[in-house]
């Protein structure tokens, strides 16, 4: 009875799904396997993400504040969750695979460095470049499983890969990824800029908010059904065009008063100083990393030593700055 599960689910999403959704059924992976009787394939990539370490130590991830004190504010693993509860919703509308979005969500982070986008910065000013969707991939399928990777579905790899940058996923269920990361981290920063004291509500531009709204909560509903009904029977996710505008205004709007902001700025200089410091510190010590980045690297010193420290939590990445820069008497004061 147990082998007719998978198999039950995937004839419903045949039946249920929208023409235009993925179908975990005709999903493929590099390296073929034996099917599991309960889940989908789908189910399955989203499973293996979820138990996974780097989705772990997304935890410990800065969203935006760095290794923030308070016990409120956003991690790179509850942006994930909020990304992926925004998705679903938007895919539950349009009858879309909800399984595969659950798995593009939770995985699309992962491959974020500590501190955020001021530690890719600053690796991207050490090496020349340097993208966290790309390191995700990397993470997915080569640094996780002693080289092996998750061995996960082409349609969760690029939407993975491509929920930031100039390419479109080639799923329906990617492409809401793409515009749902987007709706869910402006809406929470700004929430946790709120709280912090760096916005006050009547900041927020009149156009966004006649608009979009004026709460958090507001706008992602607004931004949702926008969503859903500007794509309904559509072989591409839309946004109607007032609500697309409105959305950019905000976007700039959060990152010249937030994530640009002067008050930001003291603490961003410090975490890439912390990356960059660990980093030259590890090339000359490369001795201290983990053997298996070596290994998996072929021996390319720097592409280790990326690779090590890119996964690192902030805390960590703190913690070992002081262990090798900071004497211990000082660290007891």
């Amino acid at each position: 009875m147990l082998k007719n599960i998978r198999e039950r689910t995937e004839r419903e999403e045949r039946e249920r799904l929208s023409l235009y959704a993925a179908k975990s059924a005709e999903a493929t992976r590099e390296r073929e396997e034996v099917e599991c009787t309960i889940r989908t394939k789908f189910q399955r990539d989203r499973d293996r993400i979820l138990h996974s370490k780097p989705f772990r130590r997304l935890k410990h991830k800065t969203q935006v504040y760095i290794a923030p004190t308070g016990d409120h504010y956003r991690t790179r693993m509850t942006h994930s969750l909020e990304v992926s509860q925004i998705c679903r919703t938007i895919g539950r509308g349009l009858k879309l695979n909800e399984d595969l979005i659950e798995a593009i969500a939770l995985g699309h982070d992962v491959g974020h460095t500590p501190f955020g986008h001021v530690g890719e910065e600053a690796l991207r000013k050490i090496i020349g470049y340097f993208e966290h969707n790309e390191q995700s991939i990397r993470i997915l399928t080569c640094l996780t499983g002693d080289g092996a990777g998750l061995n996960l579905t082409k349609e969760v790899l690029d939407g993975v890969l491509h929920h930031t940058g100039a390419g479109i996923p080639f799923t329906l269920e990617g492409q809401i990824v793409k515009t749902g990361d987007r709706i869910a981290y402006l809406c929470h920063d700004y929430d946790d800029a709120l709280r912090a004291g760096l916005l006050l509500p009547s900041d927020l531009p009149e156009s966004v908010r006649l608009v979009l709204g004026r709460t958090p909560s507001q706008m992602i509903s607004t931004m949702v059904i926008d969503m859903i009904e500007s794509s309904q029977e559509q072989d591409r996710i839309h946004q109607s065009q007032r609500v697309h505008d409105a959305m950019q205004e905000f976007r700039k709007f959060m990152f010249s008063q937030v994530y640009n902001s002067e008050a930001l700025k003291e603490e961003r200089q410090k975490g890439e100083y912390v990356v960059q410091a660990l980093f030259h510190y590890y090339l000359e010590h490369i001795e201290r990393l983990p053997n298996d980045y070596l290994a998996l690297d072929g021996g390319d010193k720097t592409c280790a030593v990326v690779d090590y420290i890119s996964g690192l939590t902030d805390n960590y990445a703190i913690a070992q700055f002081q262990n090798f820069f900071v004497p211990r008497y000082f660290s007891n004061v």
